[in-house]
């Protein structure tokens, strides 16, 4: 223990303190004896508690303990056999004090606290954070121990790691550890040497025109010389493939290619070694644009309905290919490949929940086009109600009450057995619910759900109250076994009691029921009672002969999907088709609303349309032409970047016979088509991208000297994450912009110019991409690690340690570490407590002297011995009685003095007067001593005299009276 200070030079000020001090002692303050010793006492404590303050004074406690934290690199660079060193943990420990702390941290590309200080051992330790192990980042790691370490411990980190770091910097942490008196010891984990051929870069011009020839170059690095294969595809299709022979280092390969389809292209080089250890880095990606004529992706419901369509394509000059659903891309990149994209009377049960959110967002943030084509398989008939082809669509699914549709009654019966648990389960119960937003509050529905019995959710009700409902279908959790007949039994039951125009019954399991018994008589009954029922079979496990039966058998329909993404949609387009209004059929010329530059299209009239899809316009969106109802027919908006339109008939024919016949439907669809194309020309933009640890840097440079505008770029990951970045201009038509990438991946870089007096106005637009390959972790790395841990160890002053010897951790000698604690806040709260005992001893006359012995006397009094009286004691009562005397003396000679100057003033009349008075006539004035000795007289002379000291006197009490006050 012991006493510091923050600022010691402060205390220089105690030599002009102690010059005040005996100032203070040596002047004339007019009090008494005692009073003056506590004044300047408490005055000159005052300033010295103020002075002490000053400095910073603090006592402190020095302890020997230590704190260590343990950090372990657990990314993938670490040697295949080094998790012995969670051994090695367990024995250093073993080495520790009683009082010693210790905690671990896992890193990676971010950093765990595995376990928190503490003076528990290691031994039942065992690794369970998750940490990114696609990067190394020992920097973050040791920032986290840093801002965990007590203040009653000397504190000291373990690193443990191969010291191939790709995100931070050792070095600059491991300063401001030294800082902070943080030492860092490093037990170095050697990478052995291994075989392996990584591909670092693939490079070809991003943008081509079409049969343009082109070179595609190839940069190889291997640790060892061997022969392989290698593969190089334009999106999926294969290019070429050749052998090759590569030599220790880098390696460098070029191979022509020929531009011929245009759109936006994804290249990628494979590379095939015999002895290749790792293969995690043996895939290159580039991107490509090549210009030319547009292309449609035609995506059709019915094979062979897109005959028309083709039709038209071809007739305005426009390139197409026509799928099927099922073959959309399962990648962003690969729509950016088109001009616009045509959905002809696609059932929404027939796409993935991600395919639909990359085509919204090619929509949105790539400025790629859509056209929706009506039919029975399409728009609200489809279940697109609350997907993303909706949001991005100028038309809602929802009616919004516009016409009566039939009351409905539906039940659904969901499994929630231990099998659902999951995404299937979460997925379900989103289907349930947004089926429950379609219907109306005349509706009435129930939800089931069953394990090895059932469990009424929600009981058959009147949609009064949507948000209960919701509420409690969010409540289902997964148990138990899966029984259908009694859960379908019971819903059966209900639904008899429910008055509904329509009543329907979905049945959603991913099992097969525990029991068998006879569905036959159940949907007979179903039948009868004007019931149906549909069926979903989730996975290959369900049992799909009985769901489909019985979809069969209670004039129902079957769904049986792999992907339960699609729930969602297969539950709306059920809702959906219970209400047949959706479809009106009845024959009608349309009405034109609000073409816009589409009015010189119909403005000589257009064909009769005999049926189509009904569904409500948007707020913003642009009806072109309309129903008698009315509902849109024909509909367009701008959605984000992207342009979309809605066509709510067919085409083909079997609702628009009139319009297929008519002789410029060609001409109209190409103008309704080459709309959505991407409204703004490529702008002549050059990307380039450097990776740096995990942040990637985006460096753009406009070939346009005259712009002067601004850029802002948005980039869109595979998981469909959108970032806008902030874009700084670093020279004159050269910009850079940052993002940090958790993961690698193939990211779509979309850039707007900017217009310079308008920064919301766009004037084009430029999408390209990127790819991250593999992480830095897989690269073939160069140097030696050790001597930058050596360096780091050194520059905190700690060691390098060994696998042989992990007792070695708590050797040597510990700082003493200082646990300091301040004393300003107490030094004021004193000096000003006492500053107001000071103000009371100045400004009041009390017996201070008495009331600085009263303690003493009151603790003599509690021991129970009187108070032993001064030797003195009668001699001071003497002298207080003398003291008494003399004042009543005073008192009366002063009464005496006043007698005279009145008998002084009375003489001094009469003589003024002229008049001369006997002695026994003239009025006797005398004092009291004067009264005594007859014959006495007072001549005016003695009178004058008196009077000057009786003045006198009465100053000199009325001073007396003045200090008695101090």
């Amino acid at each position: 223990m012991g006493i510091q200070f923050r600022e010691p030079w402060f205390l220089l000020l105690l030599i002009p303190l102690a010059g005040f001090a005996v100032w203070a002692w040596r002047s004339k303050l007019r009090m008494e004896d005692n009073r003056k010793r506590l004044a300047v006492g408490l005055r000159t404590l005052i300033l010295l508690l103020l002075l002490t303050a000053l400095a910073g004074m603090q006592w402190f406690v020095t302890l020997e303990r230590q704190a260590v934290f343990y950090i372990v690199d657990r990314s993938d660079s670490m040697p295949a056999g080094s998790q012995s060193y969670e051994q090695w943990l367990k024995t250093s420990a073993e080495a520790r004090k009683d009082q010693d702390l210790i905690g671990v941290i896992s890193a990676g590309g971010n950093a765990v606290v595995e376990r928190s200080l503490s003076l528990q051992a290691l031994r039942q330790f065992s690794f369970s954070g998750e940490v990114n192990r696609q990067f190394s980042n020992m920097a973050q790691g040791m920032q986290l121990a840093a801002g965990l370490m007590p203040e009653d411990a000397a504190p000291r980190i373990v690193l443990i790691t191969d010291g191939q770091e790709n995100v931070g910097d050792l070095l600059r942490q491991g300063q401001l550890l030294k800082n902070k008196g943080v030492a860092v010891d490093v037990l170095p984990i050697p990478a052995p040497a291994r075989k392996d051929v990584a591909i670092e870069n693939v490079k070809l011009p991003e943008n081509l025109y079409q049969a343009e020839k082109y070179a595609l170059e190839i940069q190889l690095s291997s640790t060892f010389a061997a022969t392989g294969e290698l593969r190089v595809y334009e999106d999926n299709r294969e290019l070429t493939r050749q052998t090759v022979s590569v030599e220790r280092g880098d390696n460098r390969f070029a191979l022509q290619g020929l531009a011929k389809e245009p759109g936006f292209h994804r290249y990628r080089a494979e590379i095939y070694f015999e002895g290749d250890e790792q293969a995690v880095n043996n895939a290159g990606y580039a991107f490509s644009r090549v210009s030319g004529p547009p292309k449609v992706l035609i995506v059709e419901g019915t094979p062979g309905s897109s005959g028309n369509l083709e039709s038209v394509m071809a007739s305005g000059l426009i390139g197409y290919e026509t799928i099927a659903p099922e073959m959309l891309p399962l990648e962003i990149a690969d729509y950016t490949g088109y001009d616009s994209m045509i959905l002809n009377n696609v059932s929404a049960t027939r796409m993935s929940g991600m395919q639909m959110e990359m085509i919204e967002k090619a929509v949105k943030d790539h400025g790629i086009g859509l056209v929706m084509i009506g039919g029975e398989d399409s728009y609200g008939m489809g279940g697109y109600f609350k997907t993303p082809i909706e949001r991005a669509l100028p038309v809602s699914m929802e009616l919004e009450g516009k016409r009566e549709i039939p009351s409905l009654g539906l039940i659904l019966v969901i499994d929630r057995s231990g099998s659902m648990d999951g995404d299937k389960l979460e997925l379900a119960k989103e289907a349930a619910m947004r089926t429950v937003e379609l219907m109306r509050e005349k509706d009435s529905v129930g939800v089931v759900a069953f394990d090895s019995t059932p469990w009424w959710v929600v009981e058959p009700q009147k949609l009064t109250d949507k948000k209960k409902v919701l509420s409690q279908i969010q409540s289902i959790q997964p148990a138990g076994g899966t029984e259908i007949y009694t859960a379908v039994q019971d819903a059966y039951q209900q639904l008899l009691k429910v008055d509904a125009q329509r009543k329907h019954i979905i049945l959603l399991t991913d099992g097969q029921s525990s029991t068998n018994q006879s569905y036959d008589q159940l949907t007979a009954n179903m039948v009868q009672n004007n019931m149906t029922l549909s069926s979903v079979a989730v996975g290959d496990g369900a049992d799909v002969a009985l769901l489909e039966a019985l979809a069969k058998q209670a004039k129902g329909r079957f769904y049986f999907t792999n992907d339960q993404s699609t729930i969602p949609a297969i539950f709306s387009r059920e809702a959906v088709i219970m209400a047949r209004t959706y479809i009106v059929d009845q024959p009608f010329v349309p009405a034109v609303g609000q073409p816009g530059d589409w009015g010189t299209l119909f403005g000589r009239g257009v064909p009769q349309i005999n049926a189509y899809v009904a569904t409500t316009a948007k707020q913003t969106a642009e009806v072109a032409l309309t129903s008698p109802e009315p509902d849109p027919l024909l509909a367009r908006w701008q959605y984000g970047s992207g342009r979309t339109v809605a066509w709510t008939s067919d085409v083909t024919g079997k609702w628009s016979r009139d319009w297929v016949a008519w002789d410029a439907f060609a001409q109209t669809f190409t103008q309704i088509v080459k709309w959505t194309f991407p409204q703004f020309q490529d702008m002549p933009l050059e990307l380039t991208t450097r990776l740096n640890g995990n942040e990637m840097k985006l460096g753009i440079k406009s070939q346009d000297a005259e712009f002067k505008g601004g850029l802002r770029a948005s980039v869109t990951d595979e998981a469909l994450q959108t970032k806008t970045l902030q874009v700084t201009p670093t020279a004159p038509g050269e910009y850079e912009a940052g993002m940090d990438i958790s993961k690698p991946g193939v990211f779509l870089t979309r850039i707007d110019l900017l217009d310079e007096s308008d920064p919301d106005r766009t004037l084009g637009s430029f999408t390209t991409g990127f790819v991250l390959s593999y992480s830095p972790e897989y690269r073939i790395g160069s140097g030696d690690p050790t001597a930058k841990l050596k360096q780091l160890a050194d520059m905190t002053g700690g060691r390098m340690l060994s696998m042989e010897r992990p007792e070695e951790v708590f050797q040597g000698d510990v700082t003493a570490k200082k646990q300091l604690h301040d004393l300003t806040r107490w030094l004021l709260t004193l000096a000003v407590l006492l500053w107001v005992l000071d103000i009371a001893v100045r400004r009041l006359s009390l017996p201070w002297g008495r009331l600085a012995a009263l303690p003493g006397a009151l603790l003599r009094r509690g021991r129970g011995t009187a108070a032993p009286k001064a030797p003195d004691a009668e001699a001071a009562m003497e002298r207080l009685r003398e003291r008494k005397r003399k004042v009543g003396a005073f008192y009366r000679g002063a009464d005496a003095i006043q007698d005279a100057a009145d008998r002084s003033r009375d003489s001094s009349s009469l003589l003024e007067r002229g008049t001369e008075a006997a002695p026994a006539e003239v009025p006797q004035q005398t004092s009291t001593e004067q009264r005594s000795k007859p014959g006495t007289t007072v001549s005016k002379p003695a009178v004058s005299e008196a009077t000057d000291k009786s003045a006198e006197t009465m100053n000199r009490l009325l001073a007396a009276k003045n200090r008695r006050r101090r």
